[in-house]
This record gives structure tokens, sequence and C-alpha cells, in this order.
């Protein structure tokens, strides 16, 4: 008898658990605001700047196949850094058509080197600096390892003139020096403008004395 009455009271329960939920009303909670009344929201940095940007382009229309004809461009360089670059399209943006900055390699000398050539044997590099030596050179260096291994380096120099007479003074007593100049590359930075060919730009004086390292050439327009 308890069985039944509790297998009873189980089905009821199911039952009255299934009819709430197919006829009960549907609630929604409430949604919850992004952020606290008087809070502005908050916008991601690129989100801002592709409003900027739309913003900007509906207000400069196109140029038509007209002016594009009429357009000239030249290109402006090098700038050492992309500050300096940024820098100057910032100045120039106002009155050119169009603008952009593109990267370059340029080999620039890091000084000059004075040394003996490497010689066959580290004994042999070791005798001559002990000739060195006794002829009163103290500034050099005999190189144990890497690809310029027993040669004996007399000095870097930063300036051509100094290198030459180090070099003139070893060759003076008695031997065969040599000066290379030491290169690497370096990035660098062109700024490309498009102007009216009627109406050319006068790009140095508006960038003052920052243009006075600078040269300009022609090229095809972007």
């Amino acid at each position: 008898m308890f069985v039944r009455a509790l297998f009873l009271l189980l089905l009821a329960a199911n039952l009255g658990a299934a009819s709430w939920l197919v006829f009960a009303p549907n609630m929604r909670a409430a949604p919850v605001p992004a952020s606290d009344p008087g809070v502005p929201k908050l916008a991601l940095l690129a989100e801002r700047d592709r409003g900027d940007d739309a913003s900007a382009e509906m207000a400069a229309p196109p140029e038509s196949r007209a002016d594009l004809g009429n357009d000239e461009c030249h290109s402006i360089g090098t700038f050492p850094t992309q500050a300096d670059v940024r820098a100057a399209i910032g100045v120039l943006t106002p009155v050119v058509r169009r603008i952009q900055f593109r990267e370059a390699h340029a080999t620039q000398a890091r000084g000059y080197w004075v040394y003996l050539p490497a010689l066959a044997t580290r004994e042999q590099a070791l005798a001559a600096a002990r000739q060195l030596s006794q002829k009163g050179v103290r500034d050099y260096y005999v190189v144990t390892a890497g690809d310029q291994q027993n040669t004996i380096s007399l000095g870097l120099f930063r300036d051509q003139g100094n290198a030459e007479r180090r070099r003139s003074e070893i060759a003076a007593l008695g031997f065969s020096p040599q000066s290379i100049a030491r290169t690497e590359e370096l990035p660098v930075y062109w700024l490309d403008y498009a102007v009216d060919r009627a109406h050319p730009l006068d790009w140095r004086a508006k960038l003052g004395a920052g243009a006075a390292a600078l040269r300009e050439q022609p090229i095809q327009c972007f």
C-alpha cells in the first residue's frame, strides 16, 4: 500500500513539473547594461580608427580619371627612422593628393679597419706581433678565432684620414698593412607623394631644416 501511494505521489509530481515547463510564461531576464549610467562605452582603438578613416574617405571623394592624368609623383628620401618619415607625412598630407612611405636598405660605412693580413700560423702571427712591439707599436691585437684568425688588428677608425695615417705609420716600419671600410645594411625610408602637375610642391619649405639632407626623384604614380 505504501509503495503504491509513493508511486502515485511521484507520478503526480512529474506531471505537475511537466505541465509547468509547458504552460509557464516565458520569463526573460532584463539585459544588463554594458556600462554604468553616465559612463561612456569603451571602443577598441582599431574600431575608432576605422570610423575616422571611413569619415575621412566620405569627406574626400575619389579623384576622377582626368585628375589622375594630371598627377605627377615624386619620392623624397632618405629618412633614417620611421619617426622622421611619419613627421614629414604629417606636414605634407594636407597639401598633396596621395602620400605613402616605404622601407629600403642602404649600405652605410661604420668606420675603417687597419690590419696586417692573416698569417699562415698562429706562431707567425705572434712573431709579427713581437716585431711590432719591438718597433714601438703598442696598439695591436692578434685575432685568435673566427674568419680573421691570425690577422693582426692595428685599430678601428671612424675617419678615413686617421685610418690612412695609421696605415702609413705601420708601412714605414717595414710592414704591409691594409685598410678597409667596415659597412652594414641599415633600413632607410622614402616618402612618396602625388600632386597636380600644375601646382608643384615646395616640400623643402614645408619641412624646413629637416629637408637639408633629403633629395627628391620622380617616380611612377601609385
